[in-house]
Protein backbone atom coordinates (compact mmCIF):
# COMPACT_ATOMS: atom_id res chain seq x y z
CA UNK A 1 0.00 0.00 0.00
CA UNK A 2 2.38 2.44 1.11
CA UNK A 3 4.12 1.72 -2.44
CA UNK A 4 1.63 3.11 -4.69
CA UNK A 5 0.89 5.99 -1.90
CA UNK A 6 4.49 6.94 -2.07
CA UNK A 7 4.33 6.66 -6.49
CA UNK A 8 0.98 9.14 -6.65
CA UNK A 9 2.85 11.20 -3.99
CA UNK A 10 6.04 11.74 -5.73
CA UNK A 11 4.51 12.40 -8.70
CA UNK A 12 2.21 15.21 -6.83
CA UNK A 13 5.02 16.40 -5.38
CA UNK A 14 6.99 17.21 -8.08
CA UNK A 15 4.22 19.24 -9.86
CA UNK A 16 4.02 21.04 -7.18
CA UNK A 17 7.67 21.88 -7.22
CA UNK A 18 6.94 22.52 -10.86
CA UNK A 19 4.31 25.37 -10.54
CA UNK A 20 6.86 26.96 -7.83
CA UNK A 21 9.45 27.39 -10.15
CA UNK A 22 6.65 28.30 -13.02
CA UNK A 23 5.87 31.36 -10.51
CA UNK A 24 9.37 32.25 -9.99
CA UNK A 25 9.71 32.37 -13.82
CA UNK A 26 11.95 29.52 -14.18
CA UNK A 27 13.65 27.75 -17.15
CA UNK A 28 12.74 24.13 -17.90
CA UNK A 29 15.69 23.12 -16.52
CA UNK A 30 14.92 24.47 -13.23
CA UNK A 31 11.43 23.33 -13.45
CA UNK A 32 13.08 20.17 -13.61
CA UNK A 33 15.75 20.46 -10.71
CA UNK A 34 12.93 21.63 -8.23
CA UNK A 35 10.25 18.79 -9.70
CA UNK A 36 13.30 15.99 -8.50
CA UNK A 37 14.17 18.41 -5.19
CA UNK A 38 10.70 18.38 -3.99
CA UNK A 39 9.65 14.76 -4.85
CA UNK A 40 12.81 12.97 -3.34
CA UNK A 41 15.15 15.81 -1.60
CA UNK A 42 13.29 14.52 1.53
CA UNK A 43 14.01 10.75 1.38
CA UNK A 44 17.71 11.62 -0.16
CA UNK A 45 18.40 13.65 2.98
CA UNK A 46 17.37 10.78 4.96
CA UNK A 47 19.67 8.32 3.87
CA UNK A 48 22.69 11.04 4.09
CA UNK A 49 22.23 11.72 7.63
CA UNK A 50 21.50 8.03 8.36
CA UNK A 51 24.26 6.55 6.27
CA UNK A 52 21.83 4.56 4.50
CA UNK A 53 23.04 3.77 1.38
CA UNK A 54 22.86 3.40 -1.58
CA UNK A 55 20.40 6.20 -1.87
CA UNK A 56 17.16 5.12 -2.32
CA UNK A 57 16.88 6.88 -5.97
CA UNK A 58 20.00 5.69 -7.54
CA UNK A 59 18.59 1.91 -6.91
CA UNK A 60 15.08 3.51 -9.12
CA UNK A 61 15.79 5.32 -11.97
CA UNK A 62 12.39 5.00 -13.06
CA UNK A 63 11.77 7.35 -10.29
CA UNK A 64 13.52 9.90 -11.73
CA UNK A 65 11.83 9.64 -14.99
CA UNK A 66 8.59 9.79 -13.46
CA UNK A 67 9.24 13.33 -10.62
CA UNK A 68 10.86 15.05 -13.56
CA UNK A 69 8.56 13.96 -16.38
CA UNK A 70 5.58 15.08 -13.93
CA UNK A 71 7.60 18.21 -13.25
CA UNK A 72 7.77 18.85 -17.53
CA UNK A 73 3.91 17.94 -17.59
CA UNK A 74 2.94 20.61 -15.02
CA UNK A 75 4.54 23.14 -17.23
CA UNK A 76 1.67 22.13 -20.06
CA UNK A 77 -1.25 21.75 -18.13
CA UNK A 78 -0.57 24.63 -15.41
CA UNK A 79 -3.46 27.08 -16.82
CA UNK A 80 -6.10 24.24 -15.37
CA UNK A 81 -4.07 23.49 -12.26
CA UNK A 82 -6.68 25.94 -10.26
CA UNK A 83 -9.45 23.46 -10.50
CA UNK A 84 -6.99 20.83 -8.93
CA UNK A 85 -6.26 22.26 -5.89
CA UNK A 86 -7.90 20.18 -3.13
CA UNK A 87 -6.94 17.05 -5.38
CA UNK A 88 -3.47 18.48 -4.52
CA UNK A 89 -4.29 18.99 -0.91
CA UNK A 90 -5.60 15.37 -0.28
CA UNK A 91 -2.47 13.84 -2.18
CA UNK A 92 -0.15 16.29 -0.70
CA UNK A 93 -1.34 14.91 3.14
CA UNK A 94 -1.17 11.23 1.48
CA UNK A 95 2.39 11.11 0.47
CA UNK A 96 3.11 13.30 3.80
CA UNK A 97 1.83 10.23 5.86
CA UNK A 98 3.33 8.04 3.48
CA UNK A 99 7.13 9.36 4.13
CA UNK A 100 6.90 10.02 7.52
CA UNK A 101 6.15 5.86 7.94
CA UNK A 102 8.86 4.98 4.69
CA UNK A 103 11.11 6.98 7.13
CA UNK A 104 10.57 5.75 10.49
CA UNK A 105 10.94 2.54 8.67
CA UNK A 106 14.14 3.24 7.20
CA UNK A 107 15.84 4.36 10.24
CA UNK A 108 13.61 1.19 12.45
CA UNK A 109 16.00 -1.25 10.06
CA UNK A 110 19.13 -0.02 10.72
CA UNK A 111 18.65 0.03 14.78
CA UNK A 112 18.64 3.48 15.40
CA UNK A 113 17.06 4.76 18.65
CA UNK A 114 13.65 6.18 19.34
CA UNK A 115 14.36 9.73 18.61
CA UNK A 116 16.59 9.40 15.51
CA UNK A 117 13.80 7.05 14.27
CA UNK A 118 10.84 9.84 14.65
CA UNK A 119 13.98 12.85 13.11
CA UNK A 120 13.93 10.07 9.87
CA UNK A 121 10.51 10.44 9.56
CA UNK A 122 9.82 13.93 9.74
CA UNK A 123 13.21 14.32 7.56
CA UNK A 124 11.68 12.34 4.36
CA UNK A 125 7.88 13.82 4.98
CA UNK A 126 8.65 17.66 4.90
CA UNK A 127 12.16 18.07 3.69
CA UNK A 128 11.16 17.89 -0.21
CA UNK A 129 8.72 20.77 0.37
CA UNK A 130 11.54 22.52 2.63
CA UNK A 131 14.06 22.71 -0.23
CA UNK A 132 11.55 23.69 -2.74
CA UNK A 133 10.76 26.48 -0.76
CA UNK A 134 14.17 27.88 -0.11
CA UNK A 135 15.50 27.32 -3.54
CA UNK A 136 12.20 29.50 -4.32
CA UNK A 137 13.80 31.72 -2.20
CA UNK A 138 10.78 32.20 0.71
CA UNK A 139 10.54 30.71 4.16
CA UNK A 140 9.22 27.37 3.92
CA UNK A 141 5.31 27.17 3.78
CA UNK A 142 5.68 23.86 6.25
CA UNK A 143 6.63 26.12 8.95
CA UNK A 144 3.92 28.90 8.23
CA UNK A 145 0.45 27.08 7.17
CA UNK A 146 -1.99 24.77 8.95
CA UNK A 147 -0.02 21.70 11.39
CA UNK A 148 1.83 20.00 8.74
CA UNK A 149 5.55 19.23 10.04
CA UNK A 150 3.50 18.92 13.57
CA UNK A 151 1.43 16.07 11.73
CA UNK A 152 4.12 14.24 10.46
CA UNK A 153 5.27 14.18 14.31
CA UNK A 154 2.07 12.78 15.78
CA UNK A 155 2.42 10.21 12.57
CA UNK A 156 5.75 8.49 13.77
CA UNK A 157 5.04 8.87 17.84
CA UNK A 158 1.66 6.73 16.80
CA UNK A 159 3.57 4.21 14.92
CA UNK A 160 6.39 4.24 17.59
CA UNK A 161 4.17 3.93 20.16
CA UNK A 162 1.64 1.22 18.59
CA UNK A 163 4.62 -0.51 17.00
CA UNK A 164 5.96 -1.07 21.22
CA UNK A 165 2.40 -2.40 22.39
CA UNK A 166 3.01 -5.23 20.22
CA UNK A 167 0.61 -4.23 17.52
CA UNK A 168 1.05 -6.15 13.96
CA UNK A 169 2.88 -3.70 11.22
CA UNK A 170 0.19 -3.53 8.61
CA UNK A 171 -2.43 -3.18 11.22
CA UNK A 172 -0.02 -0.26 12.48
CA UNK A 173 1.03 1.37 9.20
CA UNK A 174 -3.05 1.67 8.60
CA UNK A 175 -4.17 2.75 12.08
CA UNK A 176 -1.57 5.40 11.88
CA UNK A 177 -2.08 6.00 8.08
CA UNK A 178 -5.59 6.71 8.65
CA UNK A 179 -5.17 8.74 11.96
CA UNK A 180 -2.42 11.30 10.36
CA UNK A 181 -4.62 11.49 7.40
CA UNK A 182 -7.57 12.25 9.16
CA UNK A 183 -5.63 14.99 11.25
CA UNK A 184 -3.96 16.84 8.41
CA UNK A 185 -7.52 17.00 6.37
CA UNK A 186 -9.15 18.43 9.89
CA UNK A 187 -6.40 20.72 9.70
CA UNK A 188 -6.80 22.22 5.92
CA UNK A 189 -10.46 22.57 7.02
CA UNK A 190 -10.47 24.14 9.94
CA UNK A 191 -7.34 26.03 9.28
CA UNK A 192 -6.08 24.86 12.62
CA UNK A 193 -2.42 25.93 13.14
CA UNK A 194 0.41 26.47 16.10
CA UNK A 195 0.76 29.43 18.04
CA UNK A 196 3.60 31.81 15.57
CA UNK A 197 5.92 33.85 16.98
CA UNK A 198 6.71 37.55 15.82
CA UNK A 199 9.21 39.72 16.73
CA UNK A 200 10.05 42.99 14.81
CA UNK A 201 12.27 45.11 17.33
CA UNK A 202 15.27 45.84 15.87
CA UNK A 203 18.42 45.64 18.10
CA UNK A 204 19.96 48.54 18.52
Amino acid sequence: MLITIYLIAITAEAMSGALAAGRRNMDIFGVAVIAFVTALGGGTIRDMVLGHFPIGWTQHPDYIYLVISAGLLTTVLARYMHHLKMVFLVLDALGLIAFSLIGCEVALGMGYPTVVVIMAGMITGIFGGVLRDVLCNQVPVVFRHELYASVSLAVCILYLVLRKFGVPTEANTLISFAAGLTLRLLAIWRGWKLPTFSYQKRWE
